[in-house]
């Protein structure tokens, strides 16, 4: 682990954030000139962070927390394309495109601390150090190289393969068992169908004994059978990544 950067800002959190991001091999004197003009804020649940068609560039670090990046449909329907968790980075693409909209929407689903990195510092930082450009080129070629699959698996996935994909990428540990703390609404949004599909699945789910529904979430009971629905064979992947 990098030593941590100069600043108030950078606590234990701060630093493990960076420490999983792309920009983990930068120096300490540059995570200092990167910082400079950053701050930090804490968002509630369901806060919407962007919006489709807003036009401010924008650097976000996820500390803590969770944040969804979707798609909405003429009719209301959203389509989950990214999770953000701790490490992830948010809004590179809006520092180079010309000129930037919005293609998305960013929402925090669980209270999330976020890092607020100055654009115009980070693309003046990266403009003079070749090591700040290489963090943001592999960012921006993580990004291209998952949603480039997302199309795929969104496109020709089944609702069945999408809900186990949002199913083990929203479960945590709890217990000694697998949760997904979500809604059936919340589920059905984020894999951009309606509730009643996505109650008739789940209740296939529990039929083969995969999972158990209740007040506190989604209990998966054979991570492994998902696993395999989710990802019926090699090469495959979800936009988990930063």
């Amino acid at each position: 682990m990098p030593e941590p950067a100069a600043g108030l800002l950078v606590d234990e959190q701060v630093q493990a954030a960076i420490t999983a991001s792309h920009l983990r091999d930068l120096p300490p004197d540059v995570m200092t000139q990167l910082l400079a003009g950053a701050r930090r804020s804490d968002v509630g649940a369901g806060r919407t962070l962007h919006r489709v068609g807003d036009v401010n560039r924008h650097v976000e670090l996820v500390v803590a927390g969770l944040v969804r990046v979707h798609v909405t449909a003429p009719d209301g329907r959203t389509l989950t394309v990214r999770y953000c968790r701790r490490g992830a980075l948010i809004g590179i693409l809006s520092l180079y495109a010309e000129p930037f909209v919005m293609p998305v929407t960013t929402q925090v689903v669980v209270a999330a601390d976020l890092l607020h990195v100055d654009p115009t510092v980070l693309r003046g930082l990266a403009d003079r150090d070749v090591r700040v450009a290489r963090a943001l080129l592999c960012e921006l070629s993580e990004r291209a190289t998952a949603f480039a699959a997302e199309i795929g698996g969104s496109t020709f996935a089944t609702v069945r393969q999408r809900v186990a994909r949002h199913l083990l990428d929203r479960a945590t540990s709890s217990h000694g068992e697998l949760v997904a703390v979500l809604t059936q609404q919340e589920l059905a949004d984020a894999v951009g169908t309606v509730r009643e599909v996505v109650v008739r699945t789940l209740r296939d789910l529990r039929r083969d004994e995969v999972i158990e529904t209740g007040r506190r979430g989604i209990r998966i009971h054979a991570p492994e059978h998902l696993l395999a629905e989710a990802y019926p064979g090699p090469g495959h992947r979800w936009n988990t990544g930063p």
